[in-house]
């Protein structure tokens, strides 16, 4: 049975895909419903028709204001039409105001009477995105006190370390020991060292609260915390206010009140990130404070 073309519009406006075709100048001779109701929806500057738009003029315009998707997107379509590339695809994050969003772009050609066209379309791929999301989240949470475990601790000092370089900002590291720990295993049980650590890790993640913080499980009844664009001053007076509320936990329970069980002792340290230097010099100055403050007596800051 042969198809009107009125029939396979129908077909093309009725999937949810955002669709253009496009001819070798890239110029847009089609735009589906999905294409057309989303750039409305988005506030795009091409709300009545797209039809005669240059889709790659778009990305070019896009990738001149800083946009990273404009600039891949542009040097995709290029590289099809030259036929480098048989096809082009990539995933990109589209967020709005009011949502998370990410979309999957693919770029395919074909040819009617000898002459080129590409298909265009952009796939909504948000659910996969945030299922990815929640996984990758689970994984990088220490299973206990639900805050970031070492191995994301390592990454992000890296990735802190570098930043503040290229700021030439400092960075700072507090190392939290829980003094007596296993004191109190042993008198109260396990489980009750489990909750221990659990509010502790609360007070320490109501202090990380900047892009530039993180606070970790650093290994047993260790926690780091560490503060980009930040001194030795302002790190202590963010210890010396961690000191008071991991001390004042003893309030809330009466099996810690009598005898104020739970006290730690905390390490920090500042340094300016420099060529030649890394972040591992920072872990062992902190570290070195930490048990200073062992030595002096516990339920102190050093640094």
């Amino acid at each position: 049975m042969e198809l009107s073309s009125e029939f396979l519009n129908m077909i093309l406006d009725s999937v949810t895909e955002h669709i253009v075709v496009i001819d070798k100048a890239g110029n847009i001779r089609f735009a589906n419903r999905s294409w057309t109701a989303f750039g409305k929806n988005n506030d795009c500057d091409i709300n009545d028709s797209w039809d005669g738009v240059n889709y790659i003029e778009v990305c070019d315009a896009a990738a001149q204001m800083g946009d990273d998707f404009g600039l891949k997107a542009g040097e995709g379509i290029r590289r099809v039409i030259a036929k480098e590339d048989a096809i082009f695809y990539f995933e990109y994050p589209c967020h709005s105001p009011q949502e998370k969003r990410w979309f999957m772009m693919r770029v395919t050609p074909f040819e009617v009477n000898q002459e080129s066209f590409f298909v265009i379309s952009h796939q909504n791929i948000t659910e996969r995105k945030l299922a990815e999301e929640a996984v990758k989240n689970l994984a990088n949470l220490d299973g206990l006190t639900s805050i970031a475990n070492r191995r994301v601790f390592d990454e992000f000092l890296h990735e802190e370390w570098r930043r503040c370089h290229r700021l030439s900002q400092p960075i700072s590291l507090a190392i939290i020991d829980l003094d007596n720990f296993k004191v109190l295993n042993d008198k109260f049980g396990h489980q009750f060292g489990d909750k221990c650590l659990i509010d502790v890790a609360k007070v320490l993640k109501a202090v990380a609260n900047r892009p530039g913080d993180i606070c970790a499980r650093y290994g047993g009844e260790e926690f780091a915390l560490v503060c980009g664009d930040t001194t030795l001053e302002q790190i202590k007076l963010i210890a010396d206010r961690l000191l008071l509320q991991v001390t004042a936990l003893n309030d809330l329970d009466p099996n810690l009140s009598s005898g104020n069980y739970l006290t730690a002792s905390i390490g920090i340290a500042e340094m300016r990130p420099e060529t030649g230097k890394c972040e591992s010099e920072l872990i062992s100055r902190a570290d070195a404070m930490l048990y200073k403050a062992k030595e002096n007596g516990r339920n102190r800051i050093e640094g």
